[in-house]
């Protein structure tokens, strides 16, 4: 388990770095587990290796035929994982700087990917209604979760678990047994799609957000909602817990990155102001040091 990360004061966050590099949208973000390395991207097929903190350019990943939706690294940080508009996943080896491995069971664009904490499964969210689970030894299909009436627009395990826990167009997230793959609690409440779906570090509580602007907070145990936030009137794209649990970042298509305290029932407690178009995807580091965030107007950015 993580060990207790003091609370950032995200109000007090200031912009540090932008970074250019990408020639669309920047659509996720992600920070090394290891090393002050970020991965990015991007609605323009590509996906990228960056060094903090001078944001010199390590690789440029090319492979997929269209848009990249989502992005994760591997436990160990020795791969990537992408999601892609072309329907497929596919697994890259930073050592042997190619593409490992091509999954190509979905039958529609790939909206989100995460790998499990041991680093030997993938899951995948697609616009086909399903979710799968990918075998990173045997490179193949795991599992297919079925059950969802829409898009499945976002996917994550839950931490030190066997569940995985997906959003949906059809306005709903579920927990579903990885082993099994059955749906083990759906929770309903949400009145437009779903975009975003993240756990604290604990894992007993999971967040969600919208279309309307809307974020929920579930505790997983009780299976009951336990927050709703009314971030603004814009889609939310993307909420995250900060490391320690007690704020959450929400990722607007207003161009702004909000946060909302867990210990105040939801109240807002800042704003993030820099990007010229939607905020795509938000995440911290580890340490809770710093935050990234990253825009429809193809840049990312760095707050510390």
């Amino acid at each position: 388990m993580n060990k207790s990360v003091d609370p950032m004061d995200c109000a007090a966050l200031q912009l540090g770095k932008t970074f250019e590099g990408h020639k669309l949208a920047v659509t996720d973000v992600k920070v090394h587990p290891k090393k002050p390395i970020i991965a990015t991207c991007s609605d323009d097929a590509t996906w990228m290796l960056w060094a903090l903190p001078s944001g010199e350019l390590i690789i440029k990943g090319e492979g997929h035929k269209d848009w990249i939706a989502g992005c994760d690294f591997h436990p160990r940080g020795s791969h990537l994982v992408t999601g892609s508009g072309d329907s497929t996943v596919k697994l890259w080896d930073f050592a042997k700087t190619s593409c490992a491995a091509t999954f190509t069971d979905h039958t529609q664009a790939v909206w989100d990917v995460s790998f499990h904490d041991s680093g030997d499964f993938i899951v995948s969210a697609s616009m086909d209604h399903t979710a799968k689970m990918w075998d990173v030894n045997s490179l193949r299909c795991r599992q297919t979760f079925r059950g969802h009436v829409d898009s499945v627009n976002a996917i994550t395990f839950q931490p030190y678990s066997n569940n995985i826990c997906t959003c949906s167009g059809d306005k709903t997230v579920s927990i579903w047994d990885a082993r099994t793959g059955l749906c083990m609690q759906t929770f309903y409440g949400h009145m437009n799609a779903c975009n975003g779906v993240s756990f604290n570090n604990t894992g007993d509580c999971v967040a969600s957000c919208d279309a309307d602007g809307v974020v929920k907070v579930w505790d997983v145990r009780m299976v009951q909602e336990r927050m709703h936030i009314e971030s603004g009137e814009h889609s939310v794209n993307k909420v995250v817990f900060d490391p320690s649990g007690t704020t959450l970042a929400v990722a607007s298509d207003d161009s702004t990155v909000r946060f909302f305290s867990m210990a105040e029932e939801g109240k807002a407690t800042g704003v993030l102001r820099g990007h010229t178009d939607s905020v795509q995807a938000v995440t911290f580091d580890k340490e809770g040091t710093f935050l990234l965030s990253a825009g429809g107007d193809a840049t990312f950015r760095m707050w510390s």
